[in-house]
């Protein structure tokens, strides 16, 4: 069922909204998320494992050398502490100093709190001490001198915050840089499924004439085997089709000459009262496997991609009345005809053929039903922002008991039918819908199929 539709105009969805679409629905940004995150993974356990390490094995020897440090930085400051010395060692080192004691109560970095400098001292010494330093030994950073004054010492944090941090930078410029390198490499890597997906809708379609390319065919790898593999199963196809074909056209060639001289020699039957009956009963048998032959090889040369249609400017609504009234039971027909319809380049005998298709499935499945069937022709105006010209929009409808909706999509598939049975009765082959849609898309239209309820509602667009 081909149906053609304008797009509705919608807003583009934001950016989380297509970064989460993107990565539920595509393969490539998957493993380039999976690469960044086994990338960021492995750089923190790294780090982490090189500080545990680092820590473990030389804690016991830093200690007496920061504990020699700051006995060092206390006895320079002296005893009783001297402001003026505390100033020049803060001026010479990376360090903050906070005197508290009976004579001298000064801190070196007046615009510090104290909760700050108290944080930045914890951190320093929980980077060189344990858990076990402070419940066993006195602070490493914190000094009391003999006159009862306590020093302590902290890292001056504020140097941090206004040196630039270059390295910092600088690694995450290498590690975007190596994300955007991951991208182009799985891109590349993972190009030849693009290939393959067209080539797989290019053989869903029909078109066998350009494999799937495969790179580096001397030594493919997985994709490459796999893109040769469905380029012979693609020529393997298009063999069964093309020997398909043949077949068929070949059994309606030949049949359509015994068929010719059988409908010769019935029609020279005499015409008595014995034989009547059984010479029209054949005839009409005769007219029938006509009829099938002809689908037959209709539908084998629209299937064609070389389908050729003998367009001519084509009174529509004189070809509907002239294609019912050839039908049995076409009084019952109900005929609605716009009278401006425009004239439209068919090929008349192809739309006959689409007609005669539509009106006679409709009047067989409308047998039993209590009203009968209707044709609609009338005038198909382009959607708005659409520039082709006027077209006809042809409606058949019945009034039997329809299909399920399950298989509506299947109605147009050539041998199929809604029953199992093959009666001529309720439906023949299955071949009168596949015809109609191969028309109207050898036309550039459209084919329609939906449940009228009650009975079936079959829809033709054919464009100007």
């Amino acid at each position: 069922m081909n149906t053609v539709q304008a797009a509705p105009a919608t807003r583009r969805p934001r950016w989380h909204r297509r970064a989460r679409h993107a990565l539920a629905h595509s393969l490539r940004v998957r493993l380039v998320a999976l690469f960044l995150l086994l990338a960021m993974a492995m750089a923190a356990t790294f780090l982490f494992g090189m500080q545990r390490a680092l820590s473990v094995g030389w804690r016991e020897a830093a200690r007496p050398l920061v504990a020699d440090y700051v006995d060092r930085l206390a006895a320079e400051v002296g005893s009783p502490p001297s402001v003026e010395r505390a100033q020049a060692l803060v001026q010479r080192l990376p360090v903050t100093v906070r005197i508290s004691g009976p004579q001298v109560n000064w801190t070196s970095h007046v615009e510090a709190p104290d909760r700050a400098n108290r944080r930045g001292e914890d951190r320093w010494q929980s980077d060189w001490s344990a858990d076990d330093w402070r419940r066993n030994e006195p602070r490493l950073l914190e000094r009391t001198t003999p006159d009862g004054h306590r020093i302590q010492f902290s890292l001056n944090r504020q140097i941090w915050h206004t040196r630039p941090r270059l390295v910092g930078w600088i690694t995450l410029a290498v590690l975007l840089a190596m994300t955007a390198l991951a991208y182009a490499r799985v891109r590349r890597l993972l190009r030849p499924l693009d290939d393959i997906r067209a080539g797989a809708l290019r053989f869903g379609q029909g078109d066998f004439g350009q494999p799937i390319p495969v790179h580096h065919a001397a030594r493919p790898d997985e994709l490459g085997e796999l893109a040769a593999t469905i380029n012979t199963m693609g020529g393997d196809i298009h063999q069964m089709l093309e020997a398909k074909r043949a077949l068929l056209l070949a059994i309606s060639h030949e049949l359509r000459s015994p068929l010719t001289r059988a409908r010769l020699n019935t029609e020279l039957l005499p015409e008595t009262l014995e034989v009547q009956p059984s010479r029209d009963a054949l005839l009409r048998d005769l007219g029938l496997m006509r009829d099938l032959i002809t689908d037959l090889l209709e539908s084998e040369r629209l299937a064609s991609p070389h389908a050729a249609l003998q367009r001519e400017p084509t009174d529509l609504a004189a070809l509907v009345a002239e294609v019912t009234a050839s039908l049995p039971g076409a009084a019952a027909v109900q005929q609605h005809i716009d009278s401006d319809l425009p004239a439209v380049a068919l090929d008349r005998t192809r739309v006959r053929l689409l007609l005669r298709n539509l009106l006679d499935n409709a009047l067989r499945h409308s047998a039993d039903a209590s009203h009968p069937p209707s044709i609609h022709v009338q005038v198909d105006k382009p959607a708005q922002g659409q520039h082709r010209g006027q077209g006809v929009r042809i409606t058949v409808c019945d009034h039997g008991p329809g299909v399920p909706e399950d298989q509506l999509p299947h109605l147009a598939q050539p041998f199929y039918r809604a029953d199992a049975a093959r009666e001529r009765a309720t439906g023949g082959v299955g071949l009168g819908l596949y015809l109609c849609k191969l028309v109207a898309v050898a036309h550039g239209g459209t084919f329609t199929v939906r449940n009228a309820q009650p009975g079936l509602e079959v829809q033709v667009v054919l464009p100007a």
